[in-house]
């Protein structure tokens, strides 16, 4: 019988149930990040630092000559970028740990991402949901590891999954 898929309950993420430690995910798209990029996420977000946004200055006072993209968005693109793969169905995310920033990212860089599976665990308080636990790594367009984060999200279970939600052709004919 014919499965009708529905994006709702496949494309964002999945159960706890269906990670298993080791497992890698490969991030894709990557984002080229442009100039206007960097310049917009850093007025928006106030940290106009003339590292970012300053072109003169990153000529005569920095040791690159060029301006480096700002780190939280950085780590904003890479937590987006796992989002399809990792934290879509999230209830919460618990938390970040262990955030670096290891190379530079200039403007005209791309950034890709792939995140590992640390740990799954049930949770001890909330019944029929639990604690993924996952390492993001952020690489340049030349492999370069410039980002490394860590982070929990929890996630419903399947078991603790609500009746119905799986549908057949022939069950999505008759509503």
């Amino acid at each position: 019988m014919a499965k009708v898929h529905s994006a709702r309950d496949e494309r964002f993420g999945g159960y706890l149930d269906d990670y298993r430690t080791g497992d890698v995910f490969e991030h894709w798209p990557g984002k080229t990040i442009t100039e206007a990029d960097n310049h917009l996420f850093c007025l928006l977000t106030m940290a106009a630092s003339p590292l970012h946004i300053d072109r003169r200055f990153a000529e005569t006072e920095m040791a690159e000559g060029r301006n480096i993209v700002v780190g939280t968005y950085i780590y904003s693109l890479l937590l987006g970028m796992s989002v399809p793969d990792i934290s879509g169905r999230a209830i919460a995310n618990l938390g970040v740990s262990e955030l670096r920033h290891l190379k530079p990212l200039f403007h005209g860089d791309t950034l890709y991402g792939q995140t590992e599976i640390l740990e799954t665990r049930p949770s001890a308080s909330r019944p029929g949901e639990g604690i993924l636990t996952v390492r993001t790594d952020g690489f340049n367009q030349d492999r370069a590891k410039v980002c490394t984060f860590t982070r929990a999200v929890l996630l419903p279970m399947r078991a603790g999954r609500p009746a119905g939600r799986a549908r057949t052709a022939s069950a999505a004919a008759e509503t």
